[in-house]
């Protein structure tokens, strides 16, 4: 019998970790033991990159630079919206930003990236777009994200009629 091989943080794997996000010299973001499928979009690219070949165990502390945090471009969905909706007399003009409550209560950076008569292409940021996020993580868990299979004898009907 051989040692149990350690698992590797890639792509489809779970990963289980301990984390601490905060905005470089400022709040806490979130203080949490988190799971997530590494490579699906639902953690901070910039961090994905620090984590992968990790193993449990590992420990890592740095600072995530805002765009690769939440001011990843292609994390910056477009929206087109019509000169109706801004303010009367709100001066537009490409690169300016207006901010708006957005659908979860959080409020939403818009950037104007393009203006055509009364038709405006925005671009959504994240409120924290420009700040650098630091981290410090600890890996708790790399496994397989498939469940195991079941074993054969439990495959087996019973009969119901004893």
């Amino acid at each position: 019998m051989g040692y149990p091989r350690c698992v590797k943080i890639e792509k489809g794997r779970r990963v289980k970790l301990r984390v601490h996000l905060a905005i470089a010299g400022g709040k806490d973001l979130e203080k949490n033991v988190v799971e997530y499928i590494h490579g699906s979009g639902t953690m901070l690219a910039g961090l994905e990159k620090v984590l992968e070949g990790l193993e449990k165990g590992a420990k890592r502390q740095g600072t995530v630079k805002a765009k690769e945090a939440f001011g990843n471009p292609a994390m910056q969905p477009v929206k087109k919206m019509k000169r109706s909706e801004f303010p009367k007399d709100a001066q537009l003009k490409t690169g300016e930003r207006f901010v708006a409550k957005g659908a979860d209560g959080l409020n939403v950076v818009m950037e104007l990236s393009k203006i055509a008569g009364d038709d405006i292409e925005v671009k959504l940021l994240h409120p924290l777009a420009e700040k650098d996020i630091t981290y410090d993580v600890e890996v708790l868990g790399v496994t397989d994200p498939k469940p195991p299979p079941l074993p054969a004898k439990a495959l087996k009907l019973e009969d119901a009629t004893d």
